[in-house]
């Protein structure tokens, strides 16, 4: 069942938060779809400008309405991810999303605001979400790259001014995470005090927490092992969503943490049967091994078990 992502914000606010997964294709849709069902949670699909242009967006959509069907349980929102103005415009006329993402954060604050309002004002009309940015991450999201000098922490002040200028729904703020695989030099702990002082400020609005992948060691050094040269890599302690989801943190997502999986179970597949050319066998073994990723971030973001109570007051 697609609701809206207000829905799942009204329900999880305070209490859990709801997991935001990026898709592209068939296989990661059905790991996704079983992983949710398995732990009994919640979730956003995302789908981004890449990721639409990956095969065609009428494809990805076909594969979400299908599974869709053949998980009549789900209850999940779809969303935009990180999209610029057009994207957003050509999202809202689908009528497929529940929300969208306007990302204007590289601007200065002005010019975020105002193309902010647009997209917000025009989606309103419709009555879809608009998720915007305040603050940049460093890291590298798709076409977006950001060093990590330039990135800078969003301000508690300046996120409600931009709230309270712009109507957004929800605001993605820069507390201490980053995009990519290659996140944190040494060990880093998300701001929680920058979190605080813009629930203070923002008392009951959603904020969204990007680049919240952990990089399992674990996932790194087999894929390592197994052929790959991914080095340095460290991410978010995923035993910080929870607390994070206390403090307003409604939105996390999850993006490099799956395409690790991916990777490391093609490479050990291939490495182990180098005679083999069906990618069905390792696509099986994926479905299986994202799922079980699915469930265990649910866990930790408090979203697993939440189905039922979710369906009370969306169904009513």
């Amino acid at each position: 069942m697609i609701v809206t992502t207000a829905q799942l914000f009204k329900h999880a606010y305070g209490k859990y938060a709801v997991g935001a997964y990026n898709i592209n294709n068939a296989e990661q849709a059905m790991g996704l779809f079983r992983g949710c069902i398995d732990s009994k949670a919640p979730f956003i699909i995302q789908i981004s400008k890449g990721a639409r242009k990956y095969t065609d967006k009428r494809m990805l959509e076909a594969i979400i309405r299908s599974a869709a069907e053949i998980f009549p349980d789900a209850i999940f929102a779809v969303h935009l991810d990180h999209g610029d103005e057009e994207t957003c415009y050509d999202c809202i006329k689908s009528g497929f999303y529940s929300s969208v993402m306007i990302d204007a954060s590289h601007d200065p604050f002005e010019k975020n605001v105002e193309i902010t309002k647009r997209v917000t004002d025009a989606a309103h009309q419709k009555g879809i979400s608009v998720e915007a940015e305040l603050g940049m991450l460093g890291g590298v999201e798709e076409d977006i790259k950001v060093e990590e000098g330039h990135a800078c922490l969003t301000d508690p002040d300046e996120a409600k001014d931009f709230v309270t200028k712009t109507g957004c729904d929800s605001l993605a703020c820069a507390i201490g995470t980053s995009h990519g695989a290659f996140k944190f030099k040494g060990r880093q702990s998300l701001h929680f005090d920058v979190m605080e002082k813009i629930k203070a400020r923002l008392p009951g609005f959603p904020l969204v927490m990007h680049g919240s992948s952990s990089v399992p060691k674990e996932e790194v050094d087999r894929i390592n092992k197994a052929g790959g040269t991914i080095k340095d890599s460290m991410g978010v302690d995923p035993n910080e969503y929870l607390p994070a989801a206390k403090l307003g943190v409604t939105k996390v997502n999850i993006d490099t943490d799956g395409r690790l999986v991916w990777t490391r179970v093609h490479r050990e597949f291939f490495r182990d049967k180098p005679g083999e050319f069906d990618f069905r066998p390792p696509g099986k073994i994926f479905m299986d091994e994202y799922a079980k990723f699915i469930a265990s971030r649910n866990k930790l973001l408090g979203s697993a078990g939440q189905l039922d109570d979710l369906r009370k007051t969306v169904t009513k």
